[in-house]
């Protein structure tokens, strides 16, 4: 039974800042691997392809904590869902950076990837703090602290990792996500949930919710494809780099997380544009620059200039489509915030650890060439689902 209260806590600016780092941090722990697994490959004694499953398991143990937990913060506290948590991850990355076979690694990803959910709380949570007309600048914010945290993990890991080993990376993780569990359990207010409702129940009616919004449906299957194209990139990109034309260490090539920095501070303009136009037609919008982005790769993926300019486009695309798909759908049912989210969600990385499957096979087969026009072929898989959907609402 749903109980309707007024809005209890402002929103303010230092709060918000707060939780758009906090995001970033804790979503950093999925991408700590990317720019290492050419390194942990070499550590573990393995090829190249198995080494990028670890990222497939941490992108599924993803997608299931998101299923699992982001639920309940539709009917539980959520300060007290986000420390426990935080507590969970700290120990997962000091698993990880104990692991001593890769059998050990899978597991561990798989759990850091199950209990880094934390910033796919605290997005529902900006929204219900915020006000109705502020709303899409505050997902934007948030989403944007969130991307600086994806890319970002890349530099920090590859600088780490390369100077003093992958396993010091999970370690140096793990601290700052027990540092990061006191100040949130200080900061963040606490408030009551909107709904009252047993566990079981709660997920009963995520199907409701996907059988009665077919914004939600088109906006998963969106969501997911994009990433997919994501994930297809950046799993690949330090096996490209580590060869020719390249030959760049893991330290220079965690440092093209800083590129996709430049997308990132795109979000919280797309952000405000979609308080203002609707978010449908900058779903489009970005969606195309995405399917750019991946031409660049692919005809200039060999000069410097045009990796990076396809880098850019690509986190700009990903990002702007996700903020306007968050801001549209979140409008959808003020009480379901986190169910709403929990599906966009899991099928965004359920798309994400298909990408990152696809890109370790395709890189097994066919190079940089065969990983970008599968990452091509994902964005114009979502440009056709986006199409199908404005034609049958005409």
């Amino acid at each position: 039974m749903n109980t309707e209260q007024s809005q209890p806590f402002v929103l303010r600016q230092s709060l918000l800042w707060i939780m758009a780092i906090a995001s970033g941090l804790a979503v950093a722990n999925l991408y700590y691997n990317q720019p290492l697994l050419a390194d942990m490959a070499t550590s573990f004694g393995i090829s190249r392809d198995k080494a990028g499953y670890i990222s497939t398991f941490t992108q599924i143990g993803y997608a299931l904590g998101m299923l699992l937990f982001v639920p309940l913060g539709d009917i539980r506290e959520r300060r007290k869902l986000i420390s426990t948590l935080l507590i969970l991850v700290t120990i997962s990355l000091l698993g990880a950076a104990a692991s001593t076979h890769i059998v050990w690694m899978y597991i561990a990803s798989f759990a850091i990837g199950l209990t880094t959910v934390v910033p796919q709380i605290l997005v529902p949570f900006s929204a219900q703090l915020a006000t109705p007309e502020q709303r899409g600048k505050v997902i934007g914010t948030v989403m944007s602290g969130l991307l600086f945290g994806i890319l970002l993990a890349r530099t920090i890991s590859g600088l780490i990792g390369g100077t003093w080993g992958w396993r010091w990376m999970y370690g140096i993780a793990a601290i700052m996500m027990f540092v990061l569990f006191l100040v949130l359990r200080r900061k963040l207010p606490h408030v009551e949930p909107l709904m009252k409702s047993t566990y079981s129940e709660l997920l009963i009616s995520i199907g409701g919710l996907i059988r009665q919004y077919a914004v939600l449906r088109e906006g998963a299957l969106i969501g997911a494809l994009n990433f997919a194209s994501f994930s297809v990139f950046w799993t690949s990109l330090s096996f490209y780099l580590e060869g020719e034309p390249y030959h760049y260490s893991s330290q220079i090539a965690g440092l093209f997380g800083l590129v996709g920095v430049v997308g990132a501070l795109g979000a919280p303009i797309v952000g405000r544009i979609a308080d203002r136009i609707q978010p449908k037609w900058i779903i489009g919008a970005m969606i195309v620059v995405t399917l750019i982005s991946f031409a660049f790769f692919g005809w200039l993926g060999g000069t410097l200039i045009g990796l990076m300019i396809g880098i850019v486009l690509l986190d700009l695309g990903v990002q702007g489509a996700q903020v306007s798909n968050q801001a549209r759908i979140y409008a959808l049912n003020d009480s379901a915030r986190s169910r709403l989210n929990t599906v966009l969600m899991v099928s965004t990385f359920v798309g994400g650890a298909i990408g990152s499957s696809v890109s370790s096979y395709m890189w097994k087969i066919g190079g940089w060439s065969a990983v970008s026009l599968s990452g091509g072929v994902f964005m114009l898989l979502s440009l056709i689902v986006w199409s199908i959907a404005r034609w049958r609402k005409q």
